[in-house]
């Protein structure tokens, strides 16, 4: 069979193609919420609960199926549980309460859970790691691509069949995605396209920054849960995702209420913090390189790159003052550029710092905490958005992320193997 040149960047691609179905899936409800709530008669509150219901799950789910993915194997799992998720968000077209929605959502979140530790892992087996962080960068751009995508296509559906529709279609691509990874993907010890080369560029690479000997130690959350390390990227991730879901389910409803956007406004706008967001995913591992390739340690590159993140993502506070609408869409754009920056360098930081064999379990428990500070913060939205507006839930994102960054600076302690 024939080699194919620098094979391993077409398995990020495939991971890239796979998360941006995977996020277009869970970005839909975000842009059809305001016609959802128009025909259903579903209140704000009670969609706080449908989007609560989705990030419980997603918590839940992350650590479970990391464990899963790292126990029965990348290919198998992850392809389960693409159509999985691909099934749920079928089925969303098949209630209009807010129970029926919530119940979709949360065997979708449970599911979905699965594709950042499918894509740090994927990430980790196949690239050396002073690669790592612009493979990382490459597959998470998916994950603003997919919410990307999703207003016009989504818009495009409402306008032409009905919100029930978009999740129809957009279900249906989790399928396809399900069967394309599990035809294709092969770890590299299994790859008739690797060549011999390649390989063992990608071996080398995993010896000197990985793994301190060649020991397959299963995955143990107790391990994990006693290091240092563990502790310091889970709290910057429960202080930095509350960004991400504030951009993904209420940021179409603040164009909506408080920017008095129409659907073709917000099929216009809203998919331009996404497009941001990539460049962010894109630019997070070149700027850890930068740092890296000018002596700084790999670790300290990528916390310096977070921190400059973190430095950006203040501009978002800005929001709750202007009056000019395009300019309340920049600050948005520019937060999702920021919040990718330094969500990027916290993901893949779990494949530096942790050996292959517990990757995935070790990103999804860091997950865990992401989207539990997610839901937190979507229920205070919930709660008082109606009371106190948007303004100071803007104002509390511009901070959450510079004391992460000293938590990050404070907890994490580079292994020996770096050394």
């Amino acid at each position: 069979m024939r080699k194919i040149p620098k094979f391993r960047w077409c398995m990020i691609l495939l991971v890239c193609a796979i998360t941006i179905i995977n996020y277009l899936d869970r970005t839909a409800l975000g842009v059809a919420a305001p016609t959802i709530l128009e025909t259903t008669g579903i209140t704000k509150e009670q969609y706080s609960w449908i989007v609560s219901a989705f990030q419980l799950a997603y918590t839940i789910g992350q650590p479970i199926m990391g464990f899963f993915i790292d126990t029965i194997g990348l290919r198998l799992g992850f392809a389960i549980c693409a159509v999985i998720w691909g099934l749920a968000t079928m089925g969303h077209a098949l209630t209009g309460t807010w129970q029926g929605l919530a119940f979709m959502r949360g065997v979708m979140g449970f599911s979905e859970a699965s594709a950042i530790p499918a894509g740090i892992k994927t990430a980790s087996i196949w690239f050396p790691a002073k690669e790592r962080g612009i493979a990382s960068g490459v597959f998470n751009m998916g994950t603003s691509f997919g919410a990307m995508l999703a207003p016009p296509l989504i818009a495009w559906c409402i306008l032409f069949q009905g919100w029930e529709f978009a999740f129809v279609v957009s279900g249906s691509l989790a399928l396809i995605a399900a069967l394309a990874w599990f035809i294709f993907y092969r770890d590299p010890k299994d790859s008739k396209r690797l060549s011999a080369e390649e390989r063992e560029y990608i071996e080398a690479g995993q010896e000197k920054y990985l793994d301190s000997d060649n020991k397959q130690e299963k995955a143990s959350l107790k391990t994990i849960l006693t290091q240092r390390n563990f502790w310091g990227i889970g709290i910057a991730r429960f202080l930095a995702d509350p960004a991400w879901g504030t951009i993904n389910f209420w940021v179409p409803i603040f164009f909506v209420e408080t920017l008095h956007f129409s659907l073709k406004e917000i099929a216009m706008f809203v998919w331009l913090p996404f497009l941001m967001a990539d460049l962010g995913c894109l630019a997070s591992g070149f700027v850890a390189k930068f740092f890296n390739d000018r002596g700084i340690s790999l670790i300290n590159s990528r916390l310096i790159t977070f921190t400059i993140g973190a430095v950006l993502m203040m501009t978002i506070g800005f929001v709750s003052i202007v009056e000019n609408p395009y300019l309340a869409v920049f600050l948005i754009s520019l937060g999702g550029f920021s919040h990718q920056l330094l969500s990027t360098v916290a993901s893949t930081l779990g494949g530096d710092l942790f050996k292959k064999n517990q990757v995935a379990t070790a990103v999804g428990m860091a997950g865990a905490c992401a989207w539990t500070g997610q839901l937190i913060f979507n229920l205070f939205i919930g709660a008082f958005v109606g009371i106190i507006g948007f303004g100071p839930f803007f104002i509390a994102l511009a901070f959450f992320d510079v004391i992460g960054a000293i938590v990050l600076w404070i907890f994490i302690r580079e292994n020996k193997v770096y050394n």
